[in-house]
């Protein structure tokens, strides 16, 4: 039998509560579209399978699918810990008996789930972007090489764990129903809850600068910290114009390779950017709606972590840059220190 080739019986799509302990993270609602189209072009059963301190509210969201539910609950995995998640997501995958198993790529599955595959004797691919079903041949696709090398896998081993990547499914959308769960009672043997929750710390909201949930992107470039047409740099009016825009749009901040390097090159650079900022060429690829590129050139490295970004435009004195070339829907030929401050000085009167 060619690989990838069997029948499925029933697809098993994985979720945990969210940070608030109620519903779904939203790249669950998205992974769940998938784990709905792969059920139907299989033509197999779903079955869903939900872990967390409290899984109701997280159950009712997606009762109105249809699909049999499944949970395990309790205080014991209302939090992230490798131990207990495993107990729990094995006793779901044993109970179900899934050959295909679908779930969000979260953090805390990213942690869990490769382990539950050894577990089980399966295997596990991470980072999937799209899922194919087809005259009992399954595929999973996703990106190597900076995103420019696009792999399709197949895989003969069973149970096969796929942790599908937000963006590429859109959103389950229905209606809250009344869902009937079969909640599935886990032993834990003590050593399993030796770790405890302390507690969650996360910066002040004018100090976040990544938001991977928000709707813009903003892109600052090397240029902010040369030498403006006065012969100086003008860095501290940079960063404030930079903050404040950040601030008041909402928007989540990133940056060019080159400027993110100066810090290790003796030069001036935005304080509150790091390498955690970098878009592609050894950097992150977002997935926002819309970006907005300011003092970058946009060559290719930085261009192909825009590929999955809606609606690209920049602003750069240079008409010939690398945005003018094609590679942004729209181009700004102007000064992007006049161009932010009076953008600023419109959201702030809003």
């Amino acid at each position: 039998m060619p690989a990838g080739e069997f029948m499925v019986q029933n697809i098993l799509f994985l979720a945990h509560v969210d940070e608030s302990g109620k519903g779904m993270p939203r790249v669950a609602l998205e992974v769940i579209t998938a784990a709905q189209d792969a059920a139907r072009l299989a033509s197999a059963s779903l079955v869903i399978g939900i872990v967390g301190g409290e899984i109701s509210d997280a159950a009712d969201s997606v009762a109105r699918i249809g699909a049999p539910i499944v949970g395990v609950c309790g205080a014991d995995f209302a939090h992230p810990r490798y131990a207990t998640d495993a107990a729990a997501l094995e006793a779901i995958c044993r109970a179900v008996g899934s050959d295909i198993v679908i779930a969000p790529a979260t953090s805390r599955f990213l942690r869990v789930i490769p382990g539950v595959a050894q577990g089980l004797g399966g295997q596990v691919d991470t980072h999937i972007t799209s899922l194919e079903f087809g005259d009992g041949a399954v595929s999973a696709k996703r990106w190597f090489y900076k995103q420019r090398v696009e792999a399709v896998i197949h895989r003969d081993s069973r149970p096969w764990f796929l942790l599908v990547d937000p963006g590429g499914y859109e959103r389950w959308s229905g209606e809250a129903g009344t869902a009937r769960v079969e909640g599935l009672d886990v032993q834990l043997p003590a050593e399993t809850k030796r770790t405890t929750f302390a507690g969650v710390r996360v910066p002040a909201t004018d100090a976040q600068t990544i938001r991977p949930d928000a709707k813009l992107l903003f892109v600052a470039g090397a240029g902010w910290c040369k030498r403006q047409s006065d012969g100086t740099a003008h860095v501290p009016e940079a960063e404030a114009a930079i903050l404040d825009f950040l601030q008041t749009s909402g928007a989540s901040l990133g940056g060019s390779k080159s400027l993110v390097d100066q810090s290790g090159e003796n030069q001036s650079v935005l304080r509150f950017m790091t390498h955690l900022n970098q878009v592609r060429q050894t950097g992150s690829t977002p997935r926002h709606p819309k970006g907005l590129s300011t003092c970058c050139h946009g060559e290719e490295p930085h261009v192909v972590g825009w590929r999955f970004i809606n609606e690209r435009r920049a602003i750069n004195l240079d008409p010939n840059c690398g945005w003018a070339r094609g590679k942004a829907d729209v181009l700004y030929v102007a000064d992007a220190f006049q161009v932010i401050p009076k953008l600023n000085a419109l959201l702030n009167k809003k």
